[in-house]
């Protein structure tokens, strides 16, 4: 009895995860959106920037201002900035913003301080970041001046956010997370409960 022997099995090229190839995407749209106005970036440079071709985008965004509408949005970066009880959302806040950028390369917020550059488009993540950050925010608190005490926990967010990632200020960059989290946080957390 002779032994049957079976061809050695090629392994095919693994096809990229979609949901990895959307990240990537938008991780390259949102970084260009930060350093350029919104009519001057184009889909080539998006492509480039995350290593996929422009009819990839396409496929799955299908034109610029669909890709652009979801960078401009900020909703699933609120659910994530704002995913702890009340009473620990301050230091959950410092320590999302600093992560984001120290680990993933992007910040949830810093792309509204770059509203100006965007003309009109400007406009819709100004109006997206009042309803889906501060607004949102704004709910979850509690007794006098809640809108004027979330835009406050946002700006001192934005400052520290500023401060890491487009100063990059050597003291801060220099400092742990945990150090971070534990020096900032109550800043952060005196606007949230008075």
């Amino acid at each position: 009895m002779s032994a049957v022997s079976t061809p050695p099995v090629t392994p095919t090229p693994a096809r990229r995860d979609a949901e990895a190839t959307r990240a990537a995407i938008l991780k390259a749209a949102r970084h260009l959106l930060a350093r350029h106005a919104h009519a001057d970036i184009t889909l080539k440079a998006v492509a480039e920037r995350a290593g996929v071709s422009p009819p990839l985008i396409l496929k799955y965004f299908g034109n610029k201002d669909t890709l652009f509408a979801r960078v401009m949005s900020f909703e699933s970066d609120a659910t994530a900035l704002l995913s702890a009880p009340l009473e620990e959302l301050g230091p959950h806040m410092v320590r999302h913003v600093l992560v984001s950028q120290s680990e993933q390369g992007a910040d949830p917020l810093l792309r509204i301080v770059f509203a100006p550059l965007h003309g009109e488009r400007g406009d819709i993540l100004r109006a997206n970041f009042r309803t889906q950050v501060t607004g949102r925010l704004t709910g979850r608190l509690t007794g006098v001046d809640a809108a004027l005490r979330a835009e406050l926990a946002v700006a001192t967010l934005l400052g520290l956010g500023v401060m890491y990632g487009i100063a990059r200020g050597t003291e801060v960059r220099a400092s742990t997370v945990d150090a971070l989290v534990d020096r900032y946080a109550p800043a952060v957390q005196a606007h949230l409960t008075p």
